[in-house]
Formats: C-alpha cells, sequence, structure tokens
C-alpha cells in the first residue's frame, strides 16, 4: 500500500524553483527582482509566486515615508516575472539565453494595499500561447484575498545577458 502512495505523490507532484533557479533564469537582480520562489508550477500553464515583501525595501523611501505601500506596478512586475519564468522554464535550453519582454498589460486593478511584512502570492494562469508569445491571467493575494489582478502578455526573444 505505501508504494501505491508514493507512486500517486510523484505522478500529481507540481514543480517549484527557488531564488537560485529563478536568478538562473530571469536577468532581473534585487532591487527589481519582485519574487523570491515559486511553486505549484505546472509546466507553463500556471503557478504561484512568492514575495516576502519587507520594509527595507527601496520603494518604500518614498512610497511613502509616513505610510509604506508598495507600488502597484511592482505587483504587476512580480506578476509578469512569474510568469515569465515559468514559461522560460518549460522551454529546451539550447545554449542561447533567452529573454522574457512585458507586451501587455489589461484590466488591471488593485483592490487593496500590500504593506510591509505582508507574503503576496502571484497566482498566474495562462490564457493563451503562440510561438514565442504567451498571455497569463493573474491574481495577486494577501492571506487568501484579492489585493490586484491583471491579464498580462509577454514575449521570449534571444538575447545577450552579461
Amino acid at each position: 500500500m505505501d508504494v501505491q502512495v508514493e507512486a500517486a505523490v510523484e505522478t500529481t507532484a507540481l514543480g517549484a524553483a527557488d531564488i537560485q533557479r529563478i536568478l538562473a533564469t530571469l536577468p532581473h537582480r534585487y532591487p527589481f527582482l519582485m519574487v523570491d520562489k515559486i511553486i505549484g508550477i505546472e509546466g507553463d500553464k500556471k503557478a504561484v509566486g512568492i514575495k516576502n515583501v519587507s520594509a527595507n525595501e527601496p520603494h518604500f523611501q518614498g512610497h511613502f515615508p509616513d505610510n509604506p505601500v508598495m507600488p502597484g506596478v511592482l505587483i504587476l512586475e512580480g506578476m509578469a516575472q512569474t510568469a515569465g519564468t515559468i514559461c522560460l522554464l518549460d522551454r529546451p535550453e539550447d545554449g542561447a539565453p533567452s529573454l522574457v519582454y512585458f507586451m501587455t498589460i489589461d484590466k488591471a486593478k488593485f483592490r487593496k494595499p500590500v504593506l510591509p511584512g505582508d507574503v503576496l502570492e502571484y497566482h498566474m494562469t495562462q490564457m493563451t500561447k503562440r510561438r514565442n508569445m504567451w498571455w497569463f491571467r493573474g491574481e495577486a493575494k494577501v492571506d487568501g484575498q484579492i489585493v490586484a489582478e491583471a491579464e498580462v502578455g509577454a514575449m521570449i526573444a534571444r538575447g545577450e545577458r552579461k
């Protein structure tokens, strides 16, 4: 019976990417890396990115000094970085580096502020894919509550990463 249970767990196991794998995949670096890990990866179909929001992040110095709120555009960037990472991880590596470029942001809505100390989750689900272009629907959540949502599109291009 134990063998059958283990086999069932293996077939339903989802992928994950820790910070080292994300850094090896994306060109973004601190302070512009907006995702700390990615869990629940199902190929390039869906995943959940995790961002631990810290009070010492540079954008809180000016947004806003006495009432720190994470800028909405950075939440959207975290969504895009999560989606871009799973797209790149799902592609076979052929030696040439790939870069993900933001193409579109549609239907963006911000529901609640994201504050230092929050754990932000980017729930990304692929809507469609054509050649080297992907479109995702995303919901950013804190404690299970939607704080932002959007549809994002991106394309993968060959680039010279240094």
